[in-house]
């Protein structure tokens, strides 16, 4: 790889799930990869960045790209906070999701998705450990936090 990095002019892109602990950043070889290359970590997709707001953007990209008879748009982009909190911001998650209520709303005829409809969707593991362990689970309000 790396005599194959110095000869050609091009962006070499590695994708993989916890590289840095497998023999690609290891030993004599893979010290001298790790000290070309750059770690570009991939979490949950935020719901807020700035003034932005990536995930409502992401939203309404995927609810304009459906083609079903009776939704009507935004109807998604207003749920924002449930899915993110339902996806525990993932794209994959998301992605998934809308899906399969899109499919289940065309077998059923309706022809919609609803916050109902996307509540009797299953998700990864994942996903579903985080919507169980967060619902629910509602901030203080400032006046009745608790302190030492």
């Amino acid at each position: 790889m790396k005599d194959l990095i110095e000869r050609i002019r091009a962006t070499f892109v590695y994708a993989g799930i916890d590289v840095t602990s497998t023999a690609l950043f290891s030993g004599v070889r893979g010290a001298q990869l790790a000290g070309r290359a750059s770690l570009v970590e991939c979490g949950a997709f935020p719901a807020r960045l700035g003034t932005r707001e990536p995930f409502r953007e992401l939203i309404a990209g995927v609810e304009a790209a459906l083609d079903l008879r009776a939704h009507r748009a935004g109807t998604l982009a207003r749920h924002t906070a449930y899915l993110h909190q339902r996806t525990a911001g993932r794209i994959g998650s998301l992605t998934r999701l809308i899906r399969q209520a899109a499919i289940t709303s065309i077998l059923d005829g309706t022809e919609r998705i609803t916050k109902a409809s996307l509540d009797t969707i299953r998700l990864d593991h994942l996903a579903e450990t985080h919507h169980h362990t967060t619902r629910g689970r509602q901030p203080n309000p400032p006046d009745q936090a608790k302190h030492p």
